[in-house]
């Protein structure tokens, strides 16, 4: 079984997010991760992630948010500890489009790092064109992964020793992303997750679609490609990654993945994937 560790179901999906949920069970993505980002989606993110057993949700507000929320109003005690929520995401720093802010961004940033720790949750990080902010207010007091991971190995070398994971996104599958893979092929697979940022960054084959969950097998195919072993194997490795980011998921009715020998099975069900 296969997890789709960020995504953002609050968007319009074709049928809707029920269907959503539903086209990725059957294509064996069994737990979906929901992240906010702005104060508009936060109580919806929360209610699709009740409302459903295998879905979770991180709770926070995007860099795009600096200057115009107080997350303490949001990221509460009642809020925070219930089964749902498993992190606090998704925040960080983005000075690609906004560098202009950048005091206010790492106030906000900071703020709910501080929040995180208070409840010993993970946190769900976004990071652009931001390394150096990033490297000096992301320390080990914290915990968590650095999603849709597209920075340097540089970056990535100084959060590994810093305990964090690192989450791929179709990005990975782009023909443009040599430099993405070369760092993803250097971090050790026991600390990557996968995810899709649905209804962003769709996988090849899927560009020009709108993204959802069940192509996060698409990004998994890729990486058992630079990692050189089996889907199969490199499922399961992703499963427990996730189960020790994110050890608030409790799976009740959704089984652990299991433990397949038929390699040409496996291939066939990955590869099959378009709807």
């Amino acid at each position: 079984m296969f997890i789709d560790t960020h995504c953002h179901l609050t968007e319009k999906y074709r049928g809707g997010t029920n269907d959503v949920i539903g086209r990725a069970r059957r294509k064996n993505v069994g737990v979906i991760v929901c992240s906010s980002a702005e104060p508009d989606n936060f109580a919806p993110t929360l209610e699709i992630a009740r409302g459903h057993k295998n879905v979770f949700c991180t709770l926070g507000f995007h860099p795009d948010c600096a200057g115009t929320v107080n997350p303490a109003e949001f990221l509460t005690a009642d809020v925070l500890t219930d089964n749902a929520v498993v992190g606090v995401g998704e925040i960080g720093l983005d000075y690609h489009v906004h560098n202009d802010n950048k005091e206010s961004q790492i106030k906000l940033f900071t703020e709910q790092l501080e929040i995180a720790r208070q409840y010993d949750l993970p946190v769900a990080v976004h990071t652009r064109d931001a390394d150096d902010d990033t490297r000096e207010y992301l320390t080990d007091k914290n915990h968590g992964v650095l999603h849709c991971f597209t920075s340097t190995w540089g970056l990535a070398k100084v959060m590994l020793d810093r305990g964090f994971y690192f989450s791929a996104s179709g990005i990975l599958t782009f023909k443009s992303a040599d430099k993405v893979r070369e760092v993803f092929e250097k971090i050790p697979v026991d600390r990557i997750v996968v995810e899709t940022d649905a209804p962003y960054c769709a996988p090849i084959p899927f560009r020009g679609k709108q993204c959802e969950c069940f192509m996060v097998k698409k990004t998994a195919a890729m990486l058992a490609a630079i990692k050189n072993m089996p889907i199969e194997e490199l499922e399961n490795i992703l499963f427990e990654n996730t189960m020790r980011l994110y050890p608030k998921i409790k799976i009740e009715e959704v089984q652990r993945p299991r433990k397949r020998n038929n390699k040409n099975n496996i291939k066939n069900s990955t590869e099959s994937d378009g709807e």
